[in-house]
């Protein structure tokens, strides 16, 4: 997961032009690998169709207030927006994760396999990520918490924007 996070983190910090902070980046990262591992493996096992990311939204919210970051939810549904100010003056640069499942049935036997089904076109079917929104999730919420780690040091400020119902809307029923 550190070669997945450490390229977001990188480009973050280089649009900011901080690419001295890499040691520190790449140092955080290495300690919180597991944290991200076990974020996406919930995710996975918890999918929610487009605007019915209740459950989701809720994990990333909690998790971005908890790095002190302003939190902005129900952003298009079931959307989460965070702020995080860096202490120095700056440009502002904007980060995205999707956040929606599909309505797919998971046919294999991961410990984190789906566990979730919703109603899709009339007809319960099974939910999961097969489009590796659960790892861009997991892997956005570890350079938050890696960015805000260092924030102090950040010249401007980064928006997490965690977007619903990108693979199409659905019902929030």
């Amino acid at each position: 997961m550190k070669r997945l996070i450490l390229p977001f983190l990188l480009l973050s910090t280089t649009a900011f032009s901080q690419s001295n902070l890499k040691p520190a980046i790449d140092k955080k990262a290495t300690s919180i690998e597991s944290k991200v591992i076990e974020w996406r493996r919930d995710f996975h096992k918890y999918p929610e169709l487009g605007n019915q990311e209740f459950r989701t939204a809720k994990v990333i919210a909690e998790h971005l207030r908890s790095l002190g970051m302003e939190v902005t939810e129900n952003v298009a549904v079931t959307g989460v927006v965070g702020v995080l100010k860096g202490g120095k003056p700056g440009p502002m640069v904007a980060l995205r994760a999707d956040m929606d499942a599909l309505p797919v049935t998971e046919r294999n036997d991961l410990l984190f396999k789906s566990v979730n089904t919703a109603t899709y076109n009339g007809q319960e079917t099974g939910v999961m990520h097969a489009c590796g929104h659960d790892s861009h999730m997991a892997i956005l919420m570890g350079v938050a918490e890696v960015m805000a780690s260092m924030k102090d040091q950040l010249k401007g400020s980064v928006k997490f924007i965690f977007q619903p119902a990108e693979e199409g809307v659905y019902d929030a029923d």
